[in-house]
């Protein structure tokens, strides 16, 4: 019995891997309409996809390329691939507080692939991942690259850089066990040796912690940690080596000093003001503001293992946060779709959409932070829309997004290079 049970798993397997290799070769899809990020219009056209790019979008292609595969999507809408600028895939995310800190690297890694699995088939098909020890979110990332495994395309950070005792260390064991997070560094020349370090290993960006946060322990989130002087040692030595980087911020000193050292986006920036919102704008500095997440910490964060302590910090911090957003949004500042994936399970990271409208967006602004924008911020110049000579990375809907944006929470299908993992 169990030799049948393996042989019918690998002739499963070896249909998955011929599938995905005749969709990644020449197809045509056929969608009710597709919809233009850029102007908001929605059109009917069909696209022709070859070795993972989209060749030529125009009506009656089918026509044109006879001998041709042809998709019938009549009943969706096409919408590139949503992106997420904030998440962390590796890791259970039912263990919080102190249960996190029990689980091995290696655990933590296998978790990633079924994290990295789920973003995907919810329409995620790039993701920047913020932080993760023993650069675990390296070995992913190249699992996926290598098709070993399905999954969004990566940015990764490896381990985020931090002060000592600060958002993030690991401040959960007491000294007897000398415990440090991998990315601490203290001092100028010890972040930049932090920042060699994580290129060499891998990772293709620099996330570090400008100020303390909700759900680290003995941290206050309006506390400034890092120097002007170390924030900006981290930012030349990341920049010189083509990285970009992303910083940890709820406070105001700490969301101001990040910026200008010239961090290219601050993440969650929940006490920002009107003056920083301008000179955001002015340094071209994305805003990334996980508006959602505090609704699943405060609603279920108690029975997962959160600390009191940081449900006290949420209980604030939430709230201010989605009023800055709002202030953000109306300010026309750059703002780009990152949700804090990992807190809240993987695959729920469109439930951040109905709140972006809720407080200030349209629905189109909205799914721009999640494609044209987050491409800015990535650096990636094909990706993020669907056009002639871009990636072929596409979702679709049953409904009209710009009529419901929560239409996004439940897409149908979904293409990632020219292959297709979800119909």
């Amino acid at each position: 019995m169990k030799k049948i049970n393996k042989y019918c798993f690998s002739i499963y397997l070896f249909c998955i891997l011929v599938s995905g290799q005749l969709f990644s070769e020449r197809l045509i899809l056929n969608p009710k309409q597709i919809l233009d990020i850029t102007s908001g219009e929605l059109y009917q056209a069909q696209i022709l996809i070859e070795d993972k790019i989209i060749i030529k979008i125009d009506k009656d292609l089918s026509k044109q390329y006879r001998n041709t595969k042809l998709l019938d999507l009549k009943e969706l809408t096409l919408l590139p691939g949503l992106m997420d600028s904030h998440v962390h895939l590796i890791g259970n995310t039912k263990l919080k507080g102190y249960e996190s800190i029990g689980e091995s690297s290696y655990l933590s890694t296998i978790y990633g692939v079924d994290n990295a699995k789920k973003t995907l088939l919810a329409g995620f098909t790039t993701v920047r991942n913020v932080g993760a020890g023993n650069y675990s979110d390296v070995a992913l990332k190249q699992s996926i690259d290598r098709n070993l495994i399905p999954g969004p395309t990566m940015l990764v950070s490896g381990p985020a850089l931090g002060i000592t005792g600060g958002h993030c260390d690991s401040n959960f064991l007491p000294h007897d066990y000398e415990y440090k997070s991998q990315g601490v560094a203290d001092g100028p020349w010890e972040v930049r040796k932090m920042v060699r370090k994580n290129r060499k290993y891998g990772a293709n960006l620099i996330k570090f912690c400008a100020t303390g946060g909700v759900m680290s322990k003995n941290t206050n989130v309006n506390n400034r940690q890092y120097t002007f002087e170390e924030m900006q040692a981290i930012v030349d030595e990341a920049h010189s080596h083509g990285m970009k980087v992303a910083a940890h911020a709820h406070g105001l000193e700490g969301i101001k000093t990040a910026i200008k050292a010239g961090v290219n986006s601050i993440e969650h920036a929940s006490y920002i003001d009107d003056e920083t919102i301008e000179l955001a704008k002015k340094k071209g500095t994305y805003l990334s503001m996980d508006i959602y997440v505090s609704d699943f910490i405060l609603g279920e964060g108690k029975d997962q293992g959160i600390l009191e302590e940081s449900l006290q910090k949420e209980r604030i911090v939430g709230k201010i946060q989605r009023q800055n957003f709002k202030k953000s949004v109306q300010a026309k500042a750059n703002i780009s779709f990152g949700t804090d994936a990992g807190i809240f399970p993987h695959g729920k990271n469109a439930m951040q959409f109905k709140y972006m409208v809720e407080w200030g967006m349209t629905p189109l602004q909205a799914i721009q932070s999640s494609t044209i924008n987050a491409a800015d911020l990535f650096g990636l110049i094909n990706t993020g829309n669907i056009s002639e000579g871009f990636e072929a990375d596409i979702i679709g809907t049953k409904g009209n997004p710009l009529e419901d944006i929560t239409v996004l929470e439940d897409v149908t299908f979904v293409m990632k290079d020219g292959i297709i993992y979800k119909q």
